[in-house]
């Protein structure tokens, strides 16, 4: 791997890391605005620290060694730069049960949000598929059992971690129905709770909302080093916006929708390589800049129709 691969491998985690967690900033701006002066600032530097060497550091970490245990601990942090023939089998075979567990649950994500939550709509078709919600459950099971039936055929591990992904994919979303609605408590009764509680609360909220760009980043790299790196430097420039401006980033319409192709994407491109089919590794990070600099664009043409 050479430095200009891990260059742009870095630039595109940064940026899907601060594209899929729009949401989460703009949860932690509007309940931070309900904080006082000194609450803010601690959950802003310490909760950084948190997000960052314990969310986005340990997760991928746990993932990789949870995919490959006969590396131990250390070794999963260290096996993507190792030059030893045995670890690197080690990785080439736990690596499709990974890939496919974090496509399906990408894939999962983006056909939630297309079928199923409120948007604005940027592309033909989206106004008739979010009419058509009822069909989600649908879709994504048959997706799945299609997925497991040549998964099965290729390794049963891998079948397995397909519908892993599809659990975590669930469990999480409950997660995250939840966090919106006590997101609302939090805002509307905002006597009720101190900040000590509220500053609780948004780490617990932001730990639900990571898992997404923890998973997508391995559409990237399986390297964790890089996946902290990149994956930090993003939560450190979405810390930055909640404080700042979050509410200029909120006119941007269509930058989830960005968000959201981006996933299907790199679920795709996650699912293709588990099966085998070799994509460069430049493919993840242009692709993630190219629509999310679509949308971007397609953004800034509504604020000027406005």
């Amino acid at each position: 791997m050479n430095w200009i691969s891990m260059i742009l491998m870095v630039g595109g985690l940064c940026l899907f890391e601060i594209i899929s967690s729009i949401d989460n900033a703009i949860v932690n701006a509007e309940v931070l605005s309900t904080m006082g002066q000194k609450a803010r600032k601690w959950f802003l530097f310490w909760g950084l620290l948190f997000a960052v060497f314990v969310v986005r550091g340990l997760l991928p970490w746990m993932i990789v060694w949870a995919a490959t245990p006969g590396l131990g601990f250390m070794g999963s942090l260290t096996a993507t730069f190792s030059n030893d023939p045995k670890v690197i089998e080690a990785i080439e075979l736990s690596a499709p049960i990974l890939l496919a567990g974090g496509g399906v649950f990408l894939v999962f994500l983006f056909f939630h949000w297309l079928f199923i939550e409120p948007k604005n709509y940027g592309l033909k078709g989206e106004r008739f598929f979010h009419s058509q919600g009822m069909w989600f459950y649908a879709v994504v099971s048959i997706l799945l059992t299609t997925i497991v039936w040549f998964a099965m055929k290729v390794n049963p591990m891998m079948a397995f971690g397909a519908v892993v992904g599809s659990t975590a994919f669930f469990i999480t979303h409950g997660f995250k129905q939840n966090a919106e609605q006590r997101e609302k408590q939090l805002i509307g009764n905002s006597r009720g709770l101190s900040d000590i509680s509220k500053i609780l609360y948004l780490e617990v909220i932001d730990t639900t909302f990571s898992i997404d760009g923890v998973l997508g980043a391995f559409a990237f790299t399986l390297s964790v080093p890089l996946i902290i790196l990149g994956n930090g430097l993003g939560a450190l420039v979405l810390r930055q916006l909640t404080v700042g401006n979050i509410d200029r980033i909120k006119k941007y319409a269509y930058l989830k929708n960005g968000a959201m192709y981006s996933i299907l994407f790199l679920g795709a491109i996650m699912l293709a390589d588990s099966f085998g089919v070799h994509i460069p590794s430049w493919v993840s990070p242009v692709t993630t800049f190219g629509v999310v600099g679509y949308f971007f664009w397609k953004s800034k043409l509504e604020l000027k129709k406005a």
